[in-house]
């Protein structure tokens, strides 16, 4: 299938120099506006984290958001394409070369570089070993922006309790010990928490938490709500603690509101809901291309909900927003299910950019990690991002799709050779592309991934940067955390703006006094 209007083409303007030398002159005249550079405080902080969304998923997903709206698709703009500010952040983990998503998410939230397999530990903490656990929790910046009296929200595709979304509560030496009933016995005895706990327990009162993983949070064989006859999504928790019911207990009188399907969560006034829990599935929440729209809130809703709700804090938020399953879909070899994931989280990024302010609201959007996803092979302009290239392999005379994976479950023989593709359905939701290398899981890949940055300091996030230095400018332009002596002027108040800022606002101030 190609783009309308653009079969093996492009449109004639472009063959006029002029278009080309009148977009560049524009893209200039921008660019030298941003030599006036953005020191505000930053109110809001919003952090938009596309797990596996390396550079090359990006690339696709510009060009699948384009095809989806019947255009070519390479000149498409995503919403972060908008941003002005870029940099590269190194993912390795202090142990990983190439790292996982446990690891990076401590580095990106608590500022601290960590093992793989971790959350909120330092590295002197080792995989799955309880007793290394205490004396190595390191704390995140929801934590610091709660404690500054921000309101703080999570809202993920993937369980709540999941990697990334559990370095922003927990201290967990296992990223895989969701409730008890995943754990060892003698890290139970050890006194360490699984993670569905520390989500009610570290730090209370959480304002938005929005995702997966309703199972953990149940005693064991107790039915869910939504799957009552499916056992698999039964409750798993051998304490016999019903951590929902918990929660609602403590907030039902400070406007706390408990929902798990989508016509409840829409049904709530964000003017009358001051803490929100919302678990709509027994595990992840369904890719966006299965997702039944009637009764899953898509990421972009769910985002929608928790800004209402955490913008009526005059001190502002902390907001962790994880296009979760983007991972997924690479590592399962659906290139398609990922790309369409990547596509949604952008539209949740427009969402956020339409009910916030660049003035007072640092918003990034990075990626934990990359993935061995790639797409090639000399396609023509326009060419369906999951179609063919245009040639045959010189080697095994057959046809091959443009993306393809450097390893994965996609690696399939027909008798003894490469599948022939134009034979099956490449076009399919589910269809695993192919892979040089079989593996029943695709991997990670270990490459830098983009940081994108608009609001308050964002022109601190340049260059390429170790992961682990993202919070520490976050905390800096809203004055959280350790460094805020540039946020206390001379009577101890804090100064809307940076120290440099602040100099310059006073001789100019000294200057009208002349």
């Amino acid at each position: 299938m190609q783009c309308s209007g653009h079969a093996g083409g492009f449109s004639k303007q472009e063959k006029d120099p002029k278009y080309w030398n009148t977009w560049a002159q524009q893209t200039l005249k921008n660019a030298l506006t941003l030599q006036n550079l953005n020191k505000n405080k930053a109110k809001n902080l919003i952090l938009f984290l596309g797990d596996g969304m390396g550079v090359p998923t990006v690339t696709a997903a510009r060009i699948l958001k384009g095809q989806l709206n019947g255009q070519s698709g390479e000149e498409t703009q995503l919403e972060m394409d908008k941003f002005p500010f870029v940099s590269l952040a190194k993912t390795y983990n202090t142990n990983a070369q190439v790292p996982d998503s446990a690891g990076t998410a401590t580095a990106y939230l608590c500022g601290v570089k960590a093992n793989e397999g971790t959350v909120g530990v330092s590295a002197a903490a080792v995989r799955s070993q309880c007793n290394s656990t205490q004396g190595n929790e390191v704390t995140s910046i929801l934590r610091w922006a709660k404690e500054a009296g921000k309101s703080v929200g999570i809202v993920t595709t993937t369980r709540v309790n999941h990697a990334t979304p559990s370095a922003a509560y927990a201290h967990s030496v296992d990223r895989d010990w969701y409730s008890d009933n995943e754990m060892p016995a003698e890290a139970l005895k050890g006194g360490c928490k699984d993670i569905a706990r520390q989500l009610f327990e570290n730090i209370p009162n959480i304002d938005v938490i929005l995702g997966g993983g309703r199972k953990y949070m149940f005693p064991k064989n107790t039915s869910d709500v939504e799957y009552p006859d499916v056992l698999k999504h039964s409750g798993t928790r051998n304490d016999g603690r019903n951590l929902v019911q918990e929660w609602t207990d403590r907030v039902k009188d400070k406007k706390g509101h408990y929902v798990w399907n989508k016509k409840q969560l829409l049904s709530l006034n964000p003017n009358s809901v001051d803490y929100l829990l919302g678990l709509f599935e027994p595990m992840d929440l369904p890719y966006d291309l299965e997702r039944n729209s009637n009764t899953d809130p898509s990421l972009t809703e769910m985002v929608d909900v928790a800004i209402k709700i955490l913008k009526k804090n005059p001190s502002g938020f902390y907001l962790l927003v994880e296009g979760g399953r983007i991972d997924h879909g690479h590592h399962e070899g659906k290139a398609k299910q990922a790309l369409h994931e990547a596509v949604e989280m952008d539209r949740a990024i427009g969402r956020a950019d339409l009910m916030t302010s660049v003035h007072d609201t640092l918003t990034i959007v990075t990626a934990d990690h990359s993935h061995v996803f790639n797409f090639g092979g000399y396609t023509v302009r326009g060419n369906t991002i999951f179609g063919l290239a245009p040639m045959l392999s010189d080697i095994d005379q057959k046809p091959f799709t443009s993306i393809i994976y450097g390893n994965g479950p996609g690696y399939k023989l027909v008798n003894g050779v490469r599948e022939n593709v134009s034979t099956i359905d490449y076009q399919d939701n589910n269809y695993q592309a192919q892979a040089a290398v079989p593996l029943s899981m695709e991997t990670h890949g270990g490459e830098d991934v983009a940081v994108f940055a608009k609001g308050p300091l964002a022109h601190l996030l340049h260059g390429v940067h170790e992961q682990n230095y993202i919070p520490h400018v976050m905390a800096y332009a809203a004055c959280i955390g350790q460094n805020r002596e540039h946020c206390m002027s001379s009577n101890g108040s804090a100064d809307l703006r940076p120290v440099l800022s602040s100099i310059a606002a006073l001789l100019t101030f000294t200057r009208l006094l002349c």
